[in-house]
């Protein structure tokens, strides 16, 4: 007979998990921001209310600058300062010919990682071995 452990179990402290969900969090950004510019330019604020809209991501403008000065620096997102439309010009990002080919490779690693993930969540659903 398998020896079962008697002491009680554990939950991951709360600090651990909230850095776990910042790092998932994280982690995705890049690919909902390269989404966000897929299909039309859109200006920094336009970006953080279509995510906002779209998945319930909140996202400041704290967050959002650095990675698109980054994704910008590094060829995947092209900018643009537009005048007109309003009192002050707006910066638009769209996707670049590079950005396009980025996002269908992550888009690609993104399914193929969630399918690993929700395969093994099944498996483990269905193992019988109640954790709770």
């Amino acid at each position: 007979m398998a020896r079962r452990d008697t002491e009680p179990r554990t939950l991951t402290p709360l600090p651990a998990l909230e850095t776990w969900r910042e790092q998932l969090r994280r982690g995705g950004l890049d690919l909902a921001i390269l989404l966000s510019v897929s299909s039309t330019a859109r200006y920094g604020l336009e970006i953080i209310r279509h995510l906002q809209a779209s998945t319930d991501l909140v996202v400041t403008e704290g967050t959002i600058y650095p990675i698109l000065a980054r994704l910008t620096s590094s060829g995947l997102v092209e900018a643009e300062w537009v005048a007109g439309e309003t009192p002050h010009p707006r910066k638009y990002y769209r996707l670049s010919g590079e950005g396009r080919k980025a996002l269908a490779t992550m888009i690609g690693h993104w399914t193929s990682f969630r399918r690993k993930i929700d395969r093994l969540i099944e498996r483990e659903k269905g193992s019988g071995d109640e954790t709770e």
